[in-house]
């Protein structure tokens, strides 16, 4: 094959098909994707406050929870059924499992934070990176979305890997709040960086082990976690949204 008709190849295909799904990820899962991911903590500035995360041992305790048993496991499970859904082009199915998602957050914050995120989220990718899929189920999700429903919607719209997304997913979940954490000072940059390496194990097992459990898996068992949610409503000082 000679260099001009591989030149013509590459000018006939499309720029999206070429892409690799961890690109694509990487990408949307980004501190700059305009998410304001940055806003929120998911309940740490009140742990922080309330002393239970206060050095590197108790943020890698306390995130390992919020993994296993809390937001991670159960968002994982939601973005893992919305990712099928928009595959199979569902939208009922899609809507179920949004509906499901907001009723599950704890606390108004709680809500705001995944609501936010995710119609940013389906907004953002709908005008950059639309798809056929996506532009059809899109107006299906038209008023508030949760984060992890967006993001395995637009997945599945797109066809990327199901474990790729879920363990994408988990990865940014946990980064951001280990600099959410750096932010409140508990921990420097050295050892935030160590407890990502240390839960990167967790997030990939977690993918895995929940990509085909049923819907009614999801659900949390972070208690402290969501009472500290509504006592951030009012703490004093505060500069997150949950």
């Amino acid at each position: 094959m000679g260099i001009i008709t591989i030149m013509a190849i590459r000018m006939t295909t499309p720029m999206a098909e070429r892409v690799p799904d961890a690109l694509v990820l990487l990408a949307w899962l980004s501190p700059g994707y305009p998410v304001g991911a940055y806003a929120y903590s998911h309940g740490l500035e009140w742990a922080v406050e309330a002393g239970d995360v206060r050095d590197e041992a108790s943020l890698r305790d306390w995130l390992a929870d919020v993994l296993e048993h809390g937001a991670g496991r159960s968002d994982a499970i939601l973005a893992a059924h919305a990712h099928r859904a928009a595959l199979a082009g569902d939208a009922e199915a899609l809507v179920a499992v949004n509906d499901l998602a907001l009723g599950l957050s704890p606390s108004r914050e709680l809500h705001l934070e995944t609501s936010q995120q995710g119609r940013s989220f389906l907004d953002a990718t709908r005008a950059a990176w639309d798809t056929p899929r996506l532009a059809e189920l899109g107006p299906h999700l038209d008023g508030p979305v949760a984060y992890p429903v967006a993001v395995g919607a637009a997945s599945g719209a797109r066809g990327l890997d199901r474990f790729t997304m879920l363990a994408a997913y988990l990865a940014a979940f946990l980064q951001n709040l280990v600099s959410a954490s750096l932010r409140l000072a508990p921990v420097g940059q050295t050892a935030g960086t160590r407890v990502v390496a240390a839960l990167m194990p967790l997030a990939a097992s977690l993918a895995q082990a929940v990509q085909d459990l049923p819907l009614d898996d999801a659900g949390t068992a972070t208690l402290r976690l969501d009472l500290g949610s509504f006592r951030h409503e009012t703490q004093y000082t505060r500069i997150f949204r949950s």
